[in-house]
């Protein structure tokens, strides 16, 4: 039995290569965010796709996403004041890619409106959270950033966007 005091009866698995692991993990599905700023040195919005999101504490208000070592939008999107977590739903599956993609003007064609703090809410998006990091810790190929949230509000109760099985998709 799991927990015995003679430790789990389960064989571990040794072998952990990384399209076993990624298959493995596609099962659990996760909600898509994107997490955008304006840049600081050219006013422009920048921002990327990640479903690696979730609260981390009521008191204080905290959230935490993970960031790919390898992103160029992450260091831009550091150097803001304000970062704007936005939970993204169904109708914001292009957003969700193009923000998915390496380079480029991320933020032509979308819509949006400035947080209090003054960073990207997209038009659409099911929530809104805006933040500033408080910690980030590497962990392996990625870094997890700590965020305090200073404002949030709901928006719209359209079916979430969904990454699950390594692709898109929403509720039946």
């Amino acid at each position: 039995m799991y927990g015995s005091p003679n430790g789990p009866s389960a064989t571990p698995v040794l072998d952990v290569d990384d399209s076993k692991f990624r298959s493995v993990l596609s099962r659990f599905a996760t909600g898509v965010v994107a997490v955008a700023a304006v840049e600081p040195e050219s006013g422009r919005p920048t921002g990327l796709a990640a479903n690696s999101f979730t609260s981390v504490s009521l008191d204080p208000p905290l959230v935490a996403f993970c960031v790919a070592h390898t992103s160029t939008t992450w260091p831009r999107l550091r150097a803001a004041g304000r970062l704007c977590v936005n939970i993204l739903g169904e109708p914001q599956l292009a957003i969700a890619e193009r923000l998915a993609l390496s380079g480029g003007d991320k933020f032509t064609g979308v819509d949006w409106t400035e947080s209090p703090g003054g960073a990207p809410i997209i038009d659409g998006a099911l929530a809104w959270i805006e933040c500033s990091v408080t910690q980030e810790h590497p962990a392996g190929d990625h870094t997890i950033v700590v965020a305090h949230v200073h404002a949030l509000a709901v928006h719209h109760d359209d079916p979430p966007l969904i990454f699950y099985k390594s692709t898109y998709t929403t509720l039946p």
